[in-house]
């Protein structure tokens, strides 16, 4: 059995972290924490279950991005990589155990 790529361990840490909100931290602009409870359970759903990724929204192949409408609004989200102090970039995005992500959830025209 073969090692995944880096890239390939990068989007499956992506991908669970998206859709389980475990492993890293989800952080929430004002427009989006601003959104009726209901509301913002629509989004929070929409970007757990997003699979629409294609060579325009993820050119890398990590699934660290997307964009999705929910009662006629564009959102974005967004997964970074930093070290666990979260004072500077991972050094490595593909090992859980030194790299914090950190998912940002925003309106579009907040961006």
């Amino acid at each position: 059995m073969t090692k995944p790529s880096a890239r390939d361990q990068i989007c499956n840490l992506n991908d669970a972290f998206r859709r389980t909100f475990t492993g890293g931290r989800v952080m929430m602009t004002s427009g989006v924490n601003d959104l009726e409870t209901e509301a913002k359970a629509r989004l929070l759903t929409a970007v757990r279950t997003f699979d629409r990724f294609d060579k325009d929204n993820d050119p890398h192949d990590e699934h660290d991005f997307g964009s999705t409408d929910v009662d006629g609004t564009r959102f974005f989200w967004k997964i970074d990589y930093y070290d666990l102090a979260m004072s500077q970039g991972s050094v490595d995005p593909a090992n859980a155990e030194v790299t914090m992500r950190v998912l940002t959830i925003l309106r579009a025209d907040e961006y």
